[in-house]
Parts: structure tokens; sequence; C-alpha cells
């Protein structure tokens, strides 16, 4: 058997996916108003995977400090962590659908997670969510109130003028 000629399940499934813009979704034929080019095209690695630098980032983390990562152990977790994002988002995406909602939120996501097994992950990223939003929040407030006293003291210099 050659070994060129065997299937990667892992990659089988995205070399199947294109791209396509909402106008050629709306054609009903294959035509086009290019010439007759498609506007399809097959998803580049850098449009399905998360970036190769910023997950050995995450995994440096975990190691001793004089420990390496070997390129295919990046590529490998690369690919599951991008699989895994993407399988989250489909489940958090179809209840959106089906609520007729166009943005997915964090119970959206933490709902997904619950409906695909992983259970115990949902206490802490509920409380992580909870702080997320906290934070935030206060972070806008600060803003404003800045903003706001910035106004209060540009209104009261151009009175004294």
């Amino acid at each position: 058997m050659d070994p060129d000629s065997l299937v990667d399940p892992l990659h089988m499934q995205y070399e199947d996916y294109m791209v396509q813009d909402a106008e050629s979704i709306d054609n009903s034929d294959d035509s086009c108003n290019d010439g007759g080019t498609s506007k399809n095209t097959p998803l580049r690695e850098q449009d399905r995977f998360l970036p190769i630098a910023n997950i050995a980032k995450i995994m440096k983390r975990a190691i001793p400090e004089n420990g390496k990562i070997a390129k295919d152990a990046r590529e490998c977790i690369q690919e599951c962590v991008s699989e895994f994002i993407s399988f989250i988002t489909s489940e958090a995406s179809d209840r959106c659908h089906q609520e007729k909602r166009k943005t997915i939120n964090g119970e959206d996501i933490l709902f997904a997670m619950c409906a695909l097994g992983f259970d115990h992950y949902i206490d802490p990223l509920t409380l992580y969510l909870h702080k997320y939003r906290e934070t935030t929040k206060s972070d806008r407030n600060l803003v404003i109130n800045h903003s706001e006293s910035s106004f209060d003291e540009s209104a009261s210099e151009f009175n004294n003028f």
C-alpha cells in the first residue's frame, strides 16, 4: 500500500470545507459573476488552527523551565485545541440558532460543554465568567468616570475663557 494514498481522518474533514461569502451562498446555481471561476477556496491552515506560537507559549507553562516541546507535539496539540474549540462552538451555535439568536455568549459555551459531557468544567468556568464580567464591568465604570471627569474639567476650563 502506498503511504501517500493513506488518508489522515483529522485532515480529511477540514479539506472538505469551503469558505463561501454570502453572495455565493444566495446563488442557487453554480455560476459566478467572475467569468466562471469559483469563489470557493479551501480553508488555509492559518484559518483552521490557532497560532502555533500561542499554543507553544501555553504548553511551556506546564513543563520545567529547561524542558523542550517537539514540533510534532506542538502541532498535534494545535490541531486538538482547534478541533475542541470548534466542537464546543458548534454546539453553542446550534443552541443560538434554535433560539433565533446571532451572538454566542458565555452561557451558551457553558451549556454546550455540559451537553457534550464536560460537566466537571462547568463550576470553575461559571466562577471565572462571573469574575471576568465583574472585572470588565468595573473597568468600564472607571473609563466612564474618567471620561466624565475629563469632560467636566474641559467644560470648566472653557467657561473660564
